[in-house]
């Protein structure tokens, strides 16, 4: 629901459990007055006596001590020096943007976004949208502020559309989002951190004055940081308190933080990084801001995650497989790398077939001259010595196993040992006169440009047309340097990296049109790209390279922060484990890889009886369980950076099963016994252990005794309601 009280000059936006209320200073500014739990009574027009001119401040429109106040929108240039939403330089050499209210529409739905990815209402849903409309008077900008209510879902979403209707202007800073907070000083910040096989590590630290801020500059969103923060209590835990959370639907660079000013208030802020950012707005055109979903809990961080994983899992995933429980399936890297025919694919999808997997993967290397990680990229047709029945005939012995075919493809990437840079040098992201620097032995193709946009889409089409192709993993192992396209003028170079995923959107969006039937799976070396842009197109994500289990308890559990367990490619590989050497029990890397879109990533044929039993079983219990996982309700019972036993609690969307996931991964010797509190079940409900019976309030206030004897016996405990 969305008001607007011309009285108090309140904007109110209401889901079903919060409240984010916006005024309007004067009817000039429009000031963040509230957001969390939703209010019962009208916010009165007193609202507006707390905000006064502040000793030595600026004076905006000259009575308004901006930097003060928790504006809605601040662009650079007027009296609020901290972190912008939007800057530019204008044709006459000044830099300064000043904004006022001009009016307000709501309307009914949500908004597409030209060119981006973003949240979308279906029929039925209680979405309204609110767009607020400031102007610079002095430059003939317009920026309109939309404000979308997912009721339901208790989701707010936000972006900013700027349109020039004054003189050519160069756009610096276009980060849109911000929310201001006043008395959250005792606050602390959350963001998920790391690097190539440890990804998205939860960081949780205070907010002190000044700027905290984390970011990407390589072209991606990264393994470094993720695009998502959060502000919470500094007492709030995984199932109590306060917290706010902010997650970016864009897959590039990216901007994000809080800042503590010396008022006591907290800007908090998320989109494009101004770094090393341009863009030419001539009169008459707009741009686009990405979308960002705010998400609001008073049930602590494991509340935030439900919201997030509800509306991203339900609008912002699209297509068939949104919904549909996903294949289980097995992938040949980690059992050949390169070293595979057709007729060794074919035995290890022999052996997968006889304990239940359905989909064989095919991946690197059976195309162009690729005979190891040097060679080959950007050549999208069959090598013969390996597959001598060409990508058709391998499908169709997969198929006449009654089991689906799925292929890897890198598209993005050339190797300079390739037919592609051979013919195209200048089809990658360089700067003229600059040695480009290799990652694996490859470049990065220029998305930027449309004849490259339109060979990617041609030659995986190609693909994909010649057999009954039902999976495709698409990688991504290299990041950018030495940006530049040889086809943009010089002064729109510092808008490659932003052009780059608008055309990596424009081919993703006309491939998974074209193969509606195809389920797309993103990888950048592993979970290096996992976000909201992404999601939109491909509803899982490789969560990373590294498949310890171990590791994985850690990597999962901070993925599901934000996104949820149906997004997240999840494999049993071998041991000792390729990534980092260590040996943990087959039926523990089962139970950790369960949870996620499951799969194997190793060559069964090579496995003990007992192991093949175990892994039969697993594939048996993820289709058993599947929907449980990957459509119930998530509360993170113990966490892996906190304990030494991991715990993770999901509920059915019927609340008829609930599952509870231990990982002991380090103990003592002689250790105490421990009761596990579980959450979210009906007190007066009874619930049915192994032919045992308890109250939901006994297991939510004695918990389950677990026995910790044995370090990596990790147990996954089915609970259901029987009364």
């Amino acid at each position: 629901m969305i008001d607007f009280n011309e009285k108090t000059k309140v904007f109110t936006l209401s889901t079903n459990n919060t409240t984010y209320a916006i005024g309007l200073l004067d009817n000039v500014l429009p000031i963040h007055i509230y957001w969390g739990k939703k209010l019962i009574n009208p916010i009165s027009e007193n609202w507006k006596d707390r905000y006064y001119a502040r000793s030595l401040s600026p004076l905006d429109y000259g009575k308004y001590s901006t930097n003060y106040l928790p504006l809605e929108f601040s662009p650079y240039g007027g009296g609020d020096s901290r972190v912008s939403s939007f800057s530019a330089l204008y044709s006459d050499g000044s830099r300064v943007t000043k904004v006022k209210y001009k009016g307000y529409e709501i309307t009914f739905g949500k908004p597409e976004l030209e060119g981006l990815p973003a949240t979308y209402a279906e029929k039925g849903d209680k979405v309204k949208t609110l767009t607020l409309t400031l102007v610079d008077e002095l430059k003939n900008m317009e920026f309109l502020l939309y404000y979308s209510v997912f009721e339901e879902f208790d989701i707010i979403t936000r972006s900013v559309k700027i349109i020039n209707n004054g003189d050519t202007a160069k756009l610096h800073n276009v980060l849109g989002v911000n929310v201001d907070f006043f008395g959250a000083q005792s606050s602390d910040v959350i963001h998920l951190d790391g690097a190539w096989a440890r990804e998205r590590a939860v960081a949780r630290n205070p907010i002190v004055p000044g700027n905290q801020s984390i970011e990407s500059r390589i072209g991606a969103s990264s393994a470094y940081h993720n695009p998502f923060i959060a502000v919470c209590e500094r007492n709030a835990t995984e199932n109590r308190g306060d917290v706010y959370g902010l997650n970016l639907v864009y897959s590039g660079n990216f901007y994000a933080g809080v800042e503590l000013n010396s008022y006591g208030c907290i800007r908090s802020y998320i989109g494009i990084n101004p770094h090393e950012f341009e863009w030419i707005l001539e009169k008459g055109r707009s741009f686009q801001t990405p979308e960002a979903i705010l998400v609001y809990s008073d049930e602590g961080l494991s509340g935030m995650s439900r919201r997030f994983n509800k509306i991203i899992r339900k609008r912002v995933c699209r297509g068939k497989y949104r919904d549909a429980e996903r294949f289980a399936l097995i992938n040949n890297w980690e059992a050949t790398y390169f070293d595979f025919n057709e007729d060794k694919i074919v035995e290890i999808a022999k052996k997968a077939k006889e304990i239940g997997v359905d989909t064989m993967v095919l991946d690197d290397g059976w195309f162009g001259r690729r005979k190891d990680d040097t060679s080959g990229l950007g050549d999208w047709v069959e090598m013969p010595e390996r597959l001598p029945n060409g990508i058709d005939g391998l499908c169709k012995k997969i198929n006449d196993l009654d089991m689906r075919f799925g292929l890897w493809f890198e598209p993005e990437m050339v190797n300079p040992d390739s037919e592609l840079f051979e013919n195209h040098p200048d089809w990658i992201i360089h700067t003229k006169g600059r040695e480009p620097s290799k990652t694996r032995g490859q470049y990065t193709l220029d998305l930027s440009r449309k004849d490259v946009c339109d060979y990617i889409v041609s030659a995986v089409g190609a693909i994909l047309k010649k057999a009954n192709i039902e999976y495709v993993k698409w990688d991504m192992n290299r990041y950018m340097s030495e940006v530049g396209s040889a086809l943009l003028p010089a002064e729109n170079q510092g808008e490659v990296m932003h052009r780059y995923i608008l055309g990596l959107y424009s081919v993703l969006e006309q491939l998974t049109s074209k193969f509606p039937n195809v389920l797309f799976e993103a990888c950048a070396s592993g979970g290096s790209r996992y976000d909201c842009g992404i999601l939109y197109y491909m509803p899982q994500v490789w969560t990373s390279d590294d498949t310890d289990a171990v590791e994985r308890i850690k990597i999962q559990y901070g993925t599901s922060f934000v996104y949820p367990y149906s997004s997240m490619g999840a494999h049993v590989s071998a041991c000792p484990n390729h990534q980092i050497g260590r040996t943990t029990p087959f039926d523990m890397r089962c139970n950790v890889a369960i949870s996620g879109q499951f799969g194997f990533e190793l060559d069964l044929n090579k496995c003990s009886k007992e192991e093949i039993e175990t892994a039969k079983k697993a594939v048996e219990n993820y289709h058993k369980w599947g929907e449980v996982f990957h459509k119930g309700d998530l509360y993170r019972l113990r966490s892996p950076f906190d304990t030494t036993t991991a715990v993770n609690q999901f509920i059915s969307e019927d609340k008829q099963t609930v599952l509870v996931c231990i990982y002991p991964y380090s103990l003592i010797p002689n250790a105490p016994d421990d009761y596990i509190k579980l959450e979210g079940l009906e007190e007066d409900a009874i619930y049915e252990i192994d032919g045992k019976r308890f109250g939901g309030d006994y297991l939510m206030n004695m918990g389950i005794w677990h026995k910790n004897d044995l370090e990596y016996k990790t147990q996954i405990i089915e609970i259901k309601k029987v009364n």
